[in-house]
Protein backbone atom coordinates (compact mmCIF):
# COMPACT_ATOMS: atom_id res chain seq x y z
CA UNK A 1 0.00 0.00 0.00
CA UNK A 2 1.47 3.65 -0.82
CA UNK A 3 2.34 5.73 2.21
CA UNK A 4 0.70 9.32 1.62
CA UNK A 5 3.49 10.34 3.96
CA UNK A 6 6.36 9.63 1.88
CA UNK A 7 8.05 12.64 0.19
CA UNK A 8 7.61 12.73 -4.06
CA UNK A 9 10.36 11.62 -5.59
CA UNK A 10 12.03 11.78 -9.30
CA UNK A 11 14.10 9.16 -11.34
CA UNK A 12 17.53 11.16 -10.10
CA UNK A 13 16.77 10.38 -6.67
CA UNK A 14 16.50 6.89 -7.16
CA UNK A 15 19.73 6.63 -9.70
CA UNK A 16 23.08 6.42 -7.52
CA UNK A 17 25.99 8.06 -8.27
CA UNK A 18 27.63 4.89 -10.00
CA UNK A 19 28.64 5.13 -13.57
CA UNK A 20 26.42 1.79 -15.31
CA UNK A 21 29.24 -0.63 -16.42
CA UNK A 22 27.76 -3.08 -19.51
CA UNK A 23 28.45 -3.41 -22.93
CA UNK A 24 26.73 -0.64 -25.62
CA UNK A 25 23.72 -1.63 -26.08
CA UNK A 26 23.09 -4.20 -23.43
CA UNK A 27 19.45 -4.72 -22.45
CA UNK A 28 20.49 -4.25 -18.49
CA UNK A 29 20.26 -0.34 -19.43
CA UNK A 30 16.27 -0.69 -20.14
CA UNK A 31 15.39 -2.72 -17.72
CA UNK A 32 17.62 -0.07 -14.95
CA UNK A 33 15.68 2.94 -16.84
CA UNK A 34 12.45 1.02 -16.40
CA UNK A 35 13.03 0.93 -12.73
CA UNK A 36 14.03 3.56 -11.85
CA UNK A 37 11.21 5.50 -13.80
CA UNK A 38 9.10 3.55 -12.09
CA UNK A 39 10.34 3.45 -8.40
CA UNK A 40 8.54 7.02 -8.02
CA UNK A 41 5.37 6.26 -8.40
CA UNK A 42 5.21 3.61 -6.15
CA UNK A 43 5.25 5.95 -2.96
CA UNK A 44 7.50 4.36 -1.24
CA UNK A 45 11.16 5.39 0.83
CA UNK A 46 14.33 4.72 -0.59
CA UNK A 47 15.49 3.58 2.83
CA UNK A 48 12.87 0.83 2.96
CA UNK A 49 13.98 -0.73 -0.40
CA UNK A 50 16.65 -3.32 -0.78
CA UNK A 51 18.32 -4.77 -4.27
CA UNK A 52 19.61 -8.28 -3.60
CA UNK A 53 22.07 -9.64 -6.49
CA UNK A 54 24.00 -12.72 -7.22
CA UNK A 55 26.70 -12.74 -9.77
CA UNK A 56 26.90 -11.83 -13.17
CA UNK A 57 25.88 -8.54 -15.46
CA UNK A 58 22.62 -8.08 -14.45
CA UNK A 59 23.58 -8.39 -10.54
CA UNK A 60 25.62 -5.27 -10.75
CA UNK A 61 22.33 -3.20 -10.65
CA UNK A 62 21.94 -2.44 -7.00
CA UNK A 63 24.95 -0.83 -7.63
CA UNK A 64 22.97 1.62 -9.85
CA UNK A 65 20.06 2.20 -7.25
CA UNK A 66 20.10 4.69 -5.20
CA UNK A 67 18.54 2.91 -2.11
CA UNK A 68 20.22 -0.36 0.15
CA UNK A 69 21.40 -3.02 -1.67
CA UNK A 70 23.72 -6.48 -1.63
CA UNK A 71 25.87 -7.93 -4.32
CA UNK A 72 25.90 -11.28 -2.77
CA UNK A 73 27.60 -14.72 -4.05
CA UNK A 74 26.82 -16.37 -7.42
CA UNK A 75 22.95 -18.28 -7.35
CA UNK A 76 22.44 -17.08 -3.27
CA UNK A 77 20.44 -13.83 -3.64
CA UNK A 78 17.34 -16.23 -2.91
CA UNK A 79 18.64 -17.27 0.35
CA UNK A 80 20.02 -14.26 0.96
CA UNK A 81 17.23 -12.36 0.39
CA UNK A 82 14.83 -14.67 2.27
CA UNK A 83 16.30 -13.95 5.18
CA UNK A 84 15.86 -10.55 4.98
CA UNK A 85 12.42 -10.30 4.09
CA UNK A 86 11.68 -13.05 6.84
CA UNK A 87 13.30 -10.31 9.45
CA UNK A 88 12.25 -7.19 8.13
CA UNK A 89 9.19 -7.60 6.35
CA UNK A 90 8.72 -3.90 6.85
CA UNK A 91 11.04 -3.74 3.89
CA UNK A 92 10.55 -3.86 -0.28
CA UNK A 93 12.83 -6.53 -1.10
CA UNK A 94 13.63 -7.06 -4.88
CA UNK A 95 15.90 -9.64 -5.80
CA UNK A 96 18.40 -9.51 -9.34
CA UNK A 97 19.80 -12.45 -11.60
CA UNK A 98 20.43 -13.77 -14.81
CA UNK A 99 19.26 -16.77 -16.12
CA UNK A 100 23.18 -18.46 -15.56
CA UNK A 101 23.20 -17.24 -11.89
CA UNK A 102 19.44 -18.36 -10.61
CA UNK A 103 18.39 -21.54 -12.68
CA UNK A 104 21.98 -22.76 -12.52
CA UNK A 105 24.03 -22.71 -8.91
CA UNK A 106 21.35 -20.95 -7.69
CA UNK A 107 18.16 -23.14 -9.02
CA UNK A 108 17.70 -24.63 -5.39
CA UNK A 109 17.55 -21.47 -3.63
CA UNK A 110 15.34 -19.94 -6.40
CA UNK A 111 12.96 -22.98 -6.12
CA UNK A 112 12.18 -23.04 -2.08
CA UNK A 113 11.90 -18.92 -1.92
CA UNK A 114 9.15 -19.48 -4.47
CA UNK A 115 7.42 -22.34 -2.86
CA UNK A 116 7.46 -20.50 0.24
CA UNK A 117 6.04 -17.64 -0.83
CA UNK A 118 8.50 -15.37 0.64
CA UNK A 119 7.69 -11.98 -0.34
CA UNK A 120 10.00 -10.93 -2.71
CA UNK A 121 10.34 -9.53 -6.15
CA UNK A 122 12.18 -11.30 -8.30
CA UNK A 123 13.45 -10.28 -11.56
CA UNK A 124 15.33 -13.09 -13.61
CA UNK A 125 17.26 -11.91 -16.60
CA UNK A 126 17.12 -14.40 -19.44
CA UNK A 127 19.33 -13.92 -22.24
CA UNK A 128 19.81 -17.10 -22.98
CA UNK A 129 23.77 -17.20 -22.15
CA UNK A 130 26.62 -16.66 -19.74
CA UNK A 131 27.42 -12.83 -20.61
CA UNK A 132 29.78 -12.11 -17.81
CA UNK A 133 32.22 -14.90 -18.13
CA UNK A 134 32.43 -14.31 -21.91
CA UNK A 135 29.36 -16.39 -23.90
CA UNK A 136 29.11 -20.08 -22.41
CA UNK A 137 26.05 -22.47 -22.99
CA UNK A 138 23.42 -21.21 -20.38
CA UNK A 139 20.48 -23.45 -18.39
CA UNK A 140 18.12 -21.34 -21.14
CA UNK A 141 20.67 -21.77 -23.72
CA UNK A 142 18.13 -23.77 -26.92
CA UNK A 143 19.58 -27.41 -27.84
CA UNK A 144 22.25 -26.92 -30.66
CA UNK A 145 23.58 -23.67 -29.29
CA UNK A 146 26.71 -23.38 -30.05
CA UNK A 147 29.39 -21.52 -27.44
CA UNK A 148 32.73 -21.82 -26.35
CA UNK A 149 31.67 -24.15 -24.17
CA UNK A 150 29.63 -26.27 -26.83
CA UNK A 151 31.57 -25.64 -29.23
CA UNK A 152 29.64 -28.97 -31.25
CA UNK A 153 26.40 -27.88 -30.63
CA UNK A 154 24.92 -28.14 -27.10
CA UNK A 155 22.83 -31.01 -26.28
CA UNK A 156 21.25 -29.95 -23.11
CA UNK A 157 17.24 -29.59 -23.09
CA UNK A 158 17.36 -25.98 -21.96
CA UNK A 159 14.85 -24.59 -19.00
CA UNK A 160 11.49 -22.76 -19.37
CA UNK A 161 11.92 -19.80 -16.75
CA UNK A 162 7.93 -19.39 -16.62
CA UNK A 163 7.53 -23.01 -16.66
CA UNK A 164 9.96 -23.58 -13.80
CA UNK A 165 8.30 -20.83 -11.65
CA UNK A 166 5.00 -22.23 -12.25
CA UNK A 167 6.04 -26.25 -11.01
CA UNK A 168 7.24 -24.37 -7.95
CA UNK A 169 3.74 -23.27 -7.57
CA UNK A 170 4.45 -19.55 -7.45
CA UNK A 171 2.17 -17.31 -6.78
CA UNK A 172 2.62 -14.55 -9.29
CA UNK A 173 4.74 -15.14 -12.42
CA UNK A 174 4.91 -13.13 -15.62
CA UNK A 175 7.18 -12.38 -18.31
CA UNK A 176 8.04 -9.23 -20.05
CA UNK A 177 11.24 -7.94 -22.72
CA UNK A 178 13.55 -4.96 -22.49
CA UNK A 179 12.10 -3.36 -25.74
CA UNK A 180 9.14 -2.37 -24.25
CA UNK A 181 9.38 -0.29 -21.24
CA UNK A 182 6.14 0.36 -20.18
CA UNK A 183 5.05 -3.50 -20.18
CA UNK A 184 7.85 -3.63 -17.94
CA UNK A 185 7.06 -1.24 -15.54
CA UNK A 186 3.26 -2.57 -15.51
CA UNK A 187 4.75 -6.13 -14.62
CA UNK A 188 7.41 -4.90 -12.52
CA UNK A 189 4.07 -2.69 -10.25
CA UNK A 190 2.16 -6.22 -10.84
CA UNK A 191 4.74 -7.58 -8.95
CA UNK A 192 5.40 -5.01 -6.31
CA UNK A 193 1.89 -5.10 -5.19
CA UNK A 194 1.97 -9.17 -5.09
CA UNK A 195 1.70 -10.14 -1.15
CA UNK A 196 4.15 -13.05 -1.29
CA UNK A 197 6.81 -14.02 -4.25
CA UNK A 198 6.67 -12.63 -7.41
CA UNK A 199 8.29 -14.15 -10.33
CA UNK A 200 9.11 -12.11 -13.58
CA UNK A 201 11.50 -13.37 -16.65
CA UNK A 202 12.79 -10.86 -18.46
CA UNK A 203 13.55 -11.59 -22.18
CA UNK A 204 17.13 -9.36 -22.33
CA UNK A 205 19.51 -9.24 -25.15
CA UNK A 206 23.09 -9.63 -24.63
CA UNK A 207 24.14 -7.78 -27.52
CA UNK A 208 27.70 -9.25 -27.66
CA UNK A 209 27.66 -12.62 -27.00
CA UNK A 210 23.78 -13.54 -27.79
CA UNK A 211 22.32 -10.85 -30.04
CA UNK A 212 18.82 -10.76 -31.69
CA UNK A 213 18.26 -14.16 -29.26
CA UNK A 214 14.63 -12.70 -29.21
CA UNK A 215 14.36 -10.71 -32.20
CA UNK A 216 11.60 -13.41 -33.62
CA UNK A 217 9.18 -12.06 -30.94
CA UNK A 218 10.23 -8.71 -29.87
CA UNK A 219 11.32 -6.71 -32.80
CA UNK A 220 8.69 -3.57 -33.14
CA UNK A 221 7.67 -4.71 -36.59
CA UNK A 222 7.02 -8.53 -35.07
CA UNK A 223 4.96 -7.66 -31.81
CA UNK A 224 1.52 -8.17 -33.11
CA UNK A 225 1.99 -11.27 -34.50
CA UNK A 226 4.71 -12.85 -32.00
CA UNK A 227 3.34 -11.79 -29.00
CA UNK A 228 0.03 -12.72 -27.24
CA UNK A 229 -0.70 -10.20 -24.62
CA UNK A 230 -2.30 -12.24 -21.66
CA UNK A 231 -5.20 -9.88 -20.05
CA UNK A 232 -6.99 -11.65 -17.33
CA UNK A 233 -10.81 -12.12 -18.00
CA UNK A 234 -10.54 -11.68 -21.78
CA UNK A 235 -10.16 -14.31 -24.76
CA UNK A 236 -6.54 -15.17 -25.43
CA UNK A 237 -6.22 -13.29 -29.30
CA UNK A 238 -2.94 -11.80 -30.72
CA UNK A 239 -2.17 -10.38 -34.19
CA UNK A 240 -2.61 -7.41 -36.51
CA UNK A 241 -6.94 -7.34 -35.83
CA UNK A 242 -6.46 -10.09 -33.41
CA UNK A 243 -7.29 -12.70 -36.20
CA UNK A 244 -5.64 -15.63 -34.16
CA UNK A 245 -6.29 -17.19 -30.76
CA UNK A 246 -5.36 -19.98 -28.50
CA UNK A 247 -7.76 -22.66 -28.45
CA UNK A 248 -8.32 -25.86 -26.11
CA UNK A 249 -8.09 -29.26 -27.92
CA UNK A 250 -9.84 -32.24 -27.53
CA UNK A 251 -6.79 -33.68 -26.48
CA UNK A 252 -6.24 -31.01 -23.78
CA UNK A 253 -3.57 -29.52 -25.60
CA UNK A 254 -3.11 -25.11 -26.50
CA UNK A 255 -2.76 -24.54 -30.33
CA UNK A 256 -2.56 -21.93 -32.25
CA UNK A 257 -5.90 -21.43 -34.72
CA UNK A 258 -7.70 -18.55 -36.56
CA UNK A 259 -10.38 -17.01 -35.19
CA UNK A 260 -12.27 -17.09 -37.89
CA UNK A 261 -12.11 -20.33 -38.29
CA UNK A 262 -13.57 -22.24 -34.85
CA UNK A 263 -15.41 -19.00 -33.21
CA UNK A 264 -14.85 -16.68 -30.88
CA UNK A 265 -16.39 -18.74 -27.95
CA UNK A 266 -13.82 -21.23 -28.38
CA UNK A 267 -10.74 -19.22 -27.89
CA UNK A 268 -9.57 -19.68 -24.05
CA UNK A 269 -10.37 -17.34 -21.16
CA UNK A 270 -7.40 -16.07 -19.35
CA UNK A 271 -7.83 -16.25 -15.49
CA UNK A 272 -4.63 -15.26 -14.22
CA UNK A 273 -6.31 -16.41 -10.75
CA UNK A 274 -7.30 -19.97 -11.64
CA UNK A 275 -6.70 -22.05 -8.01
CA UNK A 276 -3.98 -24.42 -9.70
CA UNK A 277 -1.25 -23.28 -12.47
CA UNK A 278 -2.61 -25.74 -14.91
CA UNK A 279 -4.15 -23.02 -17.61
CA UNK A 280 -0.86 -20.88 -16.61
CA UNK A 281 1.30 -23.98 -17.23
CA UNK A 282 0.02 -25.18 -20.44
CA UNK A 283 0.56 -21.25 -21.79
CA UNK A 284 3.82 -21.27 -20.62
CA UNK A 285 4.42 -24.30 -23.07
CA UNK A 286 2.73 -22.74 -25.49
CA UNK A 287 5.84 -21.43 -27.73
CA UNK A 288 9.09 -24.17 -28.11
CA UNK A 289 11.31 -21.25 -28.01
CA UNK A 290 10.86 -17.54 -28.40
CA UNK A 291 11.27 -17.97 -32.61
CA UNK A 292 7.12 -18.51 -32.22
CA UNK A 293 4.35 -16.78 -30.85
CA UNK A 294 4.90 -16.66 -27.21
CA UNK A 295 2.44 -15.34 -24.35
CA UNK A 296 3.82 -12.67 -22.13
CA UNK A 297 2.69 -10.35 -18.95
CA UNK A 298 0.82 -12.08 -16.30
CA UNK A 299 0.67 -16.05 -15.98
CA UNK A 300 -0.54 -16.72 -12.72
CA UNK A 301 -1.75 -14.06 -9.51
CA UNK A 302 -3.30 -15.86 -6.88
CA UNK A 303 -3.39 -15.40 -3.03
CA UNK A 304 -1.21 -17.55 -0.41
CA UNK A 305 -0.16 -17.23 2.70
CA UNK A 306 3.13 -15.28 2.73
CA UNK A 307 5.83 -16.89 4.41
CA UNK A 308 7.53 -13.86 6.27
CA UNK A 309 3.74 -13.42 8.34
CA UNK A 310 3.32 -16.86 8.95
CA UNK A 311 6.81 -17.18 11.00
CA UNK A 312 6.52 -14.07 12.54
CA UNK A 313 2.99 -15.67 13.91
CA UNK A 314 4.74 -18.38 14.96
CA UNK A 315 7.37 -16.87 17.41
CA UNK A 316 4.60 -14.33 19.34
CA UNK A 317 2.51 -17.68 19.73
CA UNK A 318 5.90 -19.44 21.16
CA UNK A 319 6.56 -16.47 23.37
CA UNK A 320 3.33 -16.12 24.74
CA UNK A 321 2.82 -19.58 25.59
CA UNK A 322 6.82 -20.20 26.72
CA UNK A 323 8.03 -16.79 27.39
CA UNK A 324 11.17 -14.99 25.84
CA UNK A 325 13.67 -17.54 24.29
CA UNK A 326 16.39 -18.60 26.40
CA UNK A 327 19.89 -19.39 24.18
CA UNK A 328 21.91 -19.96 26.39
CA UNK A 329 20.03 -23.14 27.82
CA UNK A 330 19.24 -23.66 24.17
CA UNK A 331 22.95 -24.53 23.82
CA UNK A 332 22.87 -27.06 27.16
CA UNK A 333 19.43 -28.47 26.53
CA UNK A 334 21.08 -31.38 25.08
CA UNK A 335 23.84 -33.91 26.50
CA UNK A 336 27.32 -32.28 25.88
CA UNK A 337 30.88 -33.77 25.26
CA UNK A 338 34.11 -32.37 26.14
CA UNK A 339 36.66 -33.14 23.19
CA UNK A 340 40.30 -32.90 24.44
Amino acid sequence: MTDVSVPQTTRADWTSDQEPRWCPGCGDYSVLSAMQLLMPTLGVRRENTVFISGIGCAARFPYYMNTYGMHGIHGRAPALATGLAVSRPDLDVWVIGGDGDMLSIGGNHLLHALRRNVKLKILLFNNQIYGLTKGQLSPTSEVGKVTKSTPMGSVDEPFNPVSVALGAEATFVARTHDMDRGHMQEMFRRAWEHDGAAFVEIYQNCNVFNDGAFAAITKKDKRKSMLIDLEHGMPIRFGDNNERGVMMGADGQLRIVDVDDVGVGNIIVHDERADTPTLAFALSRLAAGPFLPTPVGVYRAVESPEYAEQVSRQIAFSQEISGPGDLDALLRSRTLWEVS
